[in-house]
């Protein structure tokens, strides 16, 4: 004989699975490949489908073989089951599979932890707003989930308020995890190599076409907020890596170990919190030239400023720059050497115009000025949409396309500095920024990508020099889209907008990096700051106290309004109990509703009269609750009653 199925669910309780079910995997469609998104839609309908026309569940043999197509499937798209991609697209397909085999409270059990899971995974694609209130959203939905799996014919309303309930008495311990937990810098566990993966920002070599192609991205690559006064936007070049390496076409860092810099300020020094989002380099992103950077930064002798390790997470950086300096006055031969170097027999045209302009030139200085004057005549244009370019690609930019973004000029300048016998190296970063007058930090996006030259001249050392601007001097003084001929397909973020769209993007970033300063920024310092601020001494052992302590209260304080809630009377008890005390006449113990309007009735007529409708329907919205207007016509008729005393 067959055995039963031990603690079977309910019709009524499945739809709550397949909610949980859902709102834990929907947003991972955003993520993962288009055809686990179908396998996992269609699985889900089947089991949908099973459950509506009340039809047995697939067998054993048919979920194995899903299961064996699922894994190969993952395997073959991702090459590896392990890390943070693969692994979530096993959990998003388990959880489609689970619904096939939804035939007992233990299988329900095993979807709604999943469920709760799976909600920790969607942080590792990102921590904003939207995210966090869509996962309270789906919190909400699993945990009513598992109150149905309790209680099975609790009306839906009623499930869905007390999960609330129980979300609204964890509240005050997630708040005190959150504030006093020990803060660990780095994730709690090891996370595989993909973790950072889809991180965008400046590569450490350049070819034409990359910045453009980077320039069409509206992340945001950092914040600045400015102890003083916002600087000149044409000082706002915040530097990256410096590229020495010429192959022809791509600018790579050089391997050789560089020079300390020295830096002789000119001028003031401007001091400014950067708030820099992960990209997975080393690279600060400080603003030109820094000069005091953060505990365990230093700079790589170009004066590019480097991170101990590769920037995997958000950092708030506090930091210095001197835009007026002098770098390397007097700089190694070798170093000198390596940016005068070119590939043999590559770019001819380029090298006859370059030295023709040595021959005729004074000094350096002259050579400059005449290739920047040559690209301010010329017919040059500054565009997204650059030509492909040949072998000699320098010559094709210079003598036949004469179209290009900020990296053919950048790299073209630096091939006739180096022809005409001066140093020169190519420098990317960012050029500029968008102040937010919501919060007045200064958005830098990837769209303001540049690269520049420096070259060095005698007791000058390296000097800035950005041939873009003889180009298209909009791109400094104002931005890119300024810069950018009238007709250029621009992406959308980039397109000019109503005043009040500016506003409100101005809004809801501000209202992001808030967000990101004070909740996801609540670091090891900050919490340091905030113990102290508290009167505790930062230790782990009083830290652990602290927290103990507070969970204790709090756990003593949810414990009383649980069993407070418990003992409070119905609501028709307490109406009851206050229409007593207006007529100042009590109920005797024992002594029903009729009863005590008997008595009532010979002590004082008109009294009684007036308390009928009270008893009458007191009685209603005791006895018979189906009636919902009994409630609100009990506390209406104890309202009219007068405020007397009887003695």
């Amino acid at each position: 004989m067959k055995r039963s199925q031990p603690d079977p669910l309910s019709r009524e309780q499945t739809p709550w699975l397949f909610a949980a079910a859902l709102v834990t995997t929907l947003p991972h469609t955003l993520q993962q490949p288009w055809w686990l998104s179908a396998l996992g839609g269609l699985l889900f309908a089947w089991a949908f489908l099973l459950w509506r026309e009340d039809r047995r569940l697939p067998g054993r043999w048919i979920l194995l073989a899903l299961v064996v197509a699922g894994i190969a499937a993952i395997l073959a798209d991702f090459r590896t089951l392990l890390g943070r991609e693969a692994g979530v697209a096993t959990l998003v397909l388990f959880m489609a599979m689970k619904l096939l085999e939804l035939r007992s409270r233990r299988d329900a059990t095993v979807i709604v932890m999943l469920g709760y899971f799976l909600l920790l995974t969607h942080y590792f694609h990102s921590q904003d707003i939207p995210t966090g209130l869509w996962l309270l959203f789906a919190l909400w939905v699993v945990t009513a989930a598992l109150v149905r799996l309790q209680a099975a014919t609790m009306p839906p309303r009623e499930n869905l308020f007390q999960a609330g309930s129980l979300l609204a008495q964890a509240l005050p311990f997630m708040l005190v995890l959150y504030l006093l937990f020990p803060r660990i810098n780095g994730p709690l566990w090891g996370l595989p190599a993909d973790a950072f993966t889809g991180q965008t920002g400046l590569s450490d070599s350049m070819a034409p076409g990359n910045i453009a192609n980077l320039v069409r991205s509206g992340e945001i690559a950092f914040r600045v907020r400015f102890d003083e006064a916002l600087p000149a936007r044409q000082q706002l070049y915040w530097r990256g890596p410096v590229l020495e390496s010429f192959d022809g076409r791509t600018w790579r860092q050089s391997t050789r170990p560089a020079n300390p810099e020295r830096i002789e300020e000119l001028g003031p020094r401007i001091a400014y919190e950067m708030t820099l989002e992960a990209h997975g380099q080393r690279w600060l992103l400080a603003l030109d030239a820094p000069v005091t950077l953060p505990a365990g930064a230093n700079l790589d002798g170009r004066l590019s400023a480097l991170a101990p390790r590769p920037v995997e997470k958000r950092q708030r950086l506090r930091l210095s720059s001197s835009p007026a300096y002098r770098l390397n006055t007097a700089e190694s031969p070798l170093s000198l050497s390596d940016n005068l170097r070119l590939p043999a027999n590559n770019n001819p045209q380029t090298r006859e115009l370059a030295r023709n302009w040595q021959a005729q030139a004074n000094d350096p200085a002259e050579v400059i000025a005449l290739a920047l004057r040559h690209f301010r005549e010329e017919p040059f244009h500054y565009t997204l949409q650059p030509p492909l370019l040949g072998r000699d690609g320098i010559d094709d930019f210079l003598f036949r396309t004469r179209r290009g973004f900020c990296e053919h000029y950048a790299a073209a300048f630096v091939v006739l500095m180096r022809n005409a016998g001066i140093p020169a190296r190519v420098v990317t970063g960012y050029q500029g920024g968008e102040l937010n007058p919501r919060d007045g930090y200064l958005v830098v996006r990837q769209s303001e990508a540049h690269a520049w030259a420096e070259v060095w001249l005698e007791q000058r050392g390296w000097i800035r020099v950005d041939p873009t601007a003889a180009v298209a001097p909009e791109r400094i003084e104002r931005g890119i889209v300024d810069a950018l001929p009238a007709g250029e397909p621009l992406p959308a973020f980039l397109l000019r907008h109503g005043d009040w769209l500016h506003d409100l993007r101005h809004r809801w970033e501000a209202l992001n990096n808030a967000w990101n300063q004070h909740i996801l920024g609540y670091d090891t310092q900050r919490q340091r700051d905030l113990l102290s601020r508290l009167g505790f001494a930062v230790d782990w052992r009083q830290l652990v106290i602290a927290l103990g302590l507070a969970c204790a209260l709090i756990l003593a304080l949810v414990t009383a309004w649980s069993l407070r809630q418990r003992i409070r009377p119905a609501p028709e008890i307490r109406l009851w109990h206050r229409a007593q005390r207006r007529i100042g006449i009590h109920c005797a113990p024992g002594e029903t509703p009729l009863a005590f309007a008997a008595r009532l009735r010979a002590a004082d007529p008109a009294l009684a009269a007036r308390f009928d409708p009270v008893v009458r329907h007191f009685m209603l919205a005791r006895y018979a609750p189906d009636n919902p207007n009994s409630l609100a016509a009990l506390a209406a008729a104890v309202k009219r009653l007068p405020r007397r005393r009887i003695a």
